[in-house]
């Protein structure tokens, strides 16, 4: 199933062109309903956590966490997106370079606990912001290039504090019907990515197949959310 999409390829600047142009499908208007559904299981109990939000584009989930008192750090490459993030919630922000990350920016919110970075994620690293409580991955690994996959789980792993909960929102579909993004990820290849070194729960499967998919060809859509944990030493 994945063979139909291991060489797609989209560069950075086609993500930023998509941004430019306003075609972004992929943004939600709303809290996404699973991270809602499933807010008590990740928090666990505990208050102001660490949020990480990888290609953060301007999603209001963001500002919902910051409201209840949690801080978010995201990195998205698009400059246009993550001012949009602060205008469209009426929040001031300062802009400021990154020295570790040469070419880089970040933007915090004056109200809220909110840092965004502009970067390549991949330039990004616990070295800049340290590790976080919580990973929302909502539209980043489904993403991002497949043949990336290792560096990126690498990645987030590398982020992880002992006690972080990840949500990953994965997609199933027939990979000959759409040549993404959003790309397959099957949840064989969550557990070959994560598996080694965390616990990899499937909370949840639902059919989310809407004319926007149908436009693209596809017949069927699941979207599966997965809570990953690293594993206790």
């Amino acid at each position: 199933m994945l063979a139909q999409q291991a060489d797609r390829v989209m560069a950075l600047g086609e993500w930023e062109e998509r941004w430019q142009e306003d075609r972004i499908g992929f943004h939600q208007p709303h809290v996404h309903k699973m991270l809602e559904s499933h807010i008590d299981k990740v928090l666990a109990g505990r208050t102001g956590v660490r949020f990480f939000f990888p290609l953060c584009g301007k999603a209001v989930d963001m500002k919902w966490l910051a409201d209840m008192g949690h801080s978010v750090v995201g990195v998205e490459i698009s400059e246009k997106a993550i001012k949009q993030f602060f205008e469209d919630n009426n929040m001031t922000y300062s802009e400021e370079p990154v020295p570790a990350l040469p070419g880089a920016k970040v933007f915090k919110g004056s109200e809220r606990n909110i840092s965004l970075y502009q970067s390549d994620l991949y330039n990004f690293s616990s070295t800049i912001e340290g590790h976080f409580g919580v990973i929302w991955d909502r539209g980043s690994l489904v993403a991002i290039n497949p043949r990336d996959r290792e560096k990126y789980a690498a990645l987030i792993i590398s982020l992880m504090a002992k006690d972080c909960r990840y949500l990953l929102d994965t997609m199933l579909y027939n990979p000959e019907l759409h040549k993404g993004p959003p790309f397959l990820v099957p949840d064989d290849q969550v557990n070959s990515l994560f598996g080694k070194s965390c616990d990899v729960e499937l909370l949840e499967s639902f059919d989310s197949l809407t004319d926007r998919q149908r436009g693209w060809g596809l017949d069927y859509l699941d979207e599966r959310v997965h809570l990953i944990t690293p594993k206790s030493i």
